[in-house]
């Protein structure tokens, strides 16, 4: 029997991957000086104007304002021409973290910053131990950005979308459908740029997943000559199932760009996927899904879940046991293990914070596990 699911990815021009950038970079500079300030930090990006907002605990000062505009030029928005450059309107409305959040917080072994949910997912579809829809979604996107960056292909601007249908069965896993949206100068009209992509969007697929009928829509609504921030407001933490699994597995809810470890929303869902890759990795199951629940100001989850959906080696209850001998899952463990307080969350903050072997990430190191 024939499934079919899709996953979408956004480039890092992409009005809402503008602010998740702008809030992990303002969080990654207080954490150079501070390894223990506490950040929220949420931006909205419309036109040419942008607010950032949120709360914060730190003693030390840095320039927010040109923070942001060095990762708005960094993207490529340059050029005030565009509708939105890095000499757009900023608002900046940042105050401290409140009292309560901040004692706690503070404490040597804190307790989680909120209560919540978080999962984290893992299957051995791919090296990247990510499903195929958002493991080819993000190389496609990651592609166009390379294109455009090198040169390699003119006239393409920062902003994009890629979208990927596979059809899979007990056999195989093969493309169904590609969708590109890539935005692009008036100087080439969508027919040129059919021409340019599609060659390079065959090239970075992997054989064994085509075949020679899928079709590749690009720009099927006409040019994408206006967008970015000029045509389209952007948000922090709009883009959670772009930034995870692509919908394929579940997610709590809560975004992670802007936030520090102590908010679970984050270090629950990195330790959650730590887990799921070293349960898969270590042979005990073909996926797993791990879901974590902490409550505000308590140490430990109050809630542990294993799933392998029927594909573990090993009981579930048994993978849970085994987990949670292995390592320690309160807030403090979590981020003494990841070293979570190390300024590495802009980097993730487009393309995808899991299965990034292109990056040395702790959460995606894998931990043999031994029944």
């Amino acid at each position: 029997m024939s499934r079919y699911f899709t996953s979408e990815s956004v480039t890092e021009g992409h009005p809402d991957k503008i602010c998740d950038q702008i809030s992990d970079a303002i969080l990654d500079s207080y954490l150079q000086i501070d390894p223990n300030a506490k950040c929220a930090i949420e931006c909205m990006v419309t036109g040419n104007f942008l607010i950032i907002a949120g709360e914060l605990a730190s003693d030390s000062e840095i320039d927010i304002e040109n923070v942001a505009r060095e990762v708005i030029r960094d993207i490529g928005y340059t050029d005030p021409g565009l509708g939105f450059s890095d000499h757009c309107e900023i608002q900046i409305r940042i105050q401290k973290q409140a009292p309560e959040l901040n004692r706690n917080a503070s404490l040597k072994r804190p307790g989680a910053g909120d209560q919540g949910l978080m999962f984290g997912y893992a299957c051995d579809h791919t090296e990247d131990y990510l499903p195929v829809p958002i493991y080819l979604a993000h190389k496609l996107a990651k592609h166009l950005a390379y294109l455009r960056k090198t040169g390699k292909t003119p006239f393409l601007l920062p902003d994009g979308k890629t979208q990927v249908t596979v059809n899979w069965n007990d056999v195989q896993i093969t493309i169904d459908n590609i969708v590109i949206a890539a935005h692009h100068t008036s100087e080439l009209n969508r027919d040129e740029l059919n021409e340019i992509l599609f060659p390079e969007i065959m090239q970075v697929l992997p054989k064994r997943l085509t075949n020679d009928e899928f079709p590749v829509h690009i720009n099927s609504a006409g040019d994408f000559i206006n967008g970015g921030p000029a045509a389209d407001t952007g948000l922090t933490g709009r883009k959670i199932i772009v930034d995870t699994y692509g919908g394929w597995a579940r997610h709590g809810g809560g975004a992670f760009s802007g936030k520090d470890a102590t908010k679970v929303d984050r270090s629950g869902h990195y330790m959650a996927r730590h887990m799921a890759k070293s349960v898969v990795a270590s042979g005990l199951a073909k996926e797993c899904e791990i879901q974590l629940a902490y409550a505000i100001g308590r140490e430990h989850p109050v809630s542990v879940r294993v799933d392998t959906l029927g594909t573990g080696t090993i009981t579930d209850s048994e993978i849970k046991n085994l987990l949670k001998r292995h390592f320690d899952l309160s807030l403090y463990g979590i981020i003494e293990h990841l070293q979570l307080r190390n300024p590495v969350y802009r980097q993730v903050a487009s393309y995808g914070h899991f299965g990034r072997n292109d990056l040395q990430l702790t959460w995606e190191a894998i931990e043999k596990l031994n029944n």
